[in-house]
């Protein structure tokens, strides 16, 4: 089980990030959201994932940013939950969507239910 989270398993490209955001459908597990859009994978990785929390939300980059880290830690340590054999790669965008300040063990719960949740409609769908 692989539970790196490595530079090309980051979302970085712009243009990919406006096309998920435009066409991606979504999956909520409080306070998280997920969304997802299947793509064309030139780097053979499975996932590409960004993770945000949006300053309208959480005021303080200080506290954005450990949301942020706690967020990535606890997909970093989930992400084998949604790994398939079919192939399809998928972009992520994981949102945080409370202004309360949650604990790693709370993240980390949410993720879980949020990956189950993302399988199951991707097992629908398919």
């Amino acid at each position: 089980m692989d539970e790196s989270f490595g530079r090309k398993e980051k979302l970085k490209s712009k243009k990919l990030i406006e096309i998920l955001f435009q066409k991606g459908k979504s999956v909520k597990s409080f306070p998280l959201r997920l969304i997802y859009l299947p793509i064309e994978n030139k780097q053979h990785v499975q996932f590409q994932t960004g993770v945000s929390v949006p300053k309208r939300i959480v005021k303080t980059a200080v506290q954005r940013n450990r949301i942020k880290r706690l967020m990535r830690e606890a997909y970093r340590k989930n992400k084998y939950l949604v790994t398939n054999a079919s192939g399809t790669s998928y972009a992520f965008m994981i949102l945080y969507m409370t202004p309360k300040e949650m604990g790693y063990e709370e993240l980390f719960k949410a993720m879980e239910k949020l990956m189950g949740k993302f399988k199951e409609k991707e097992t629908w769908e398919n």
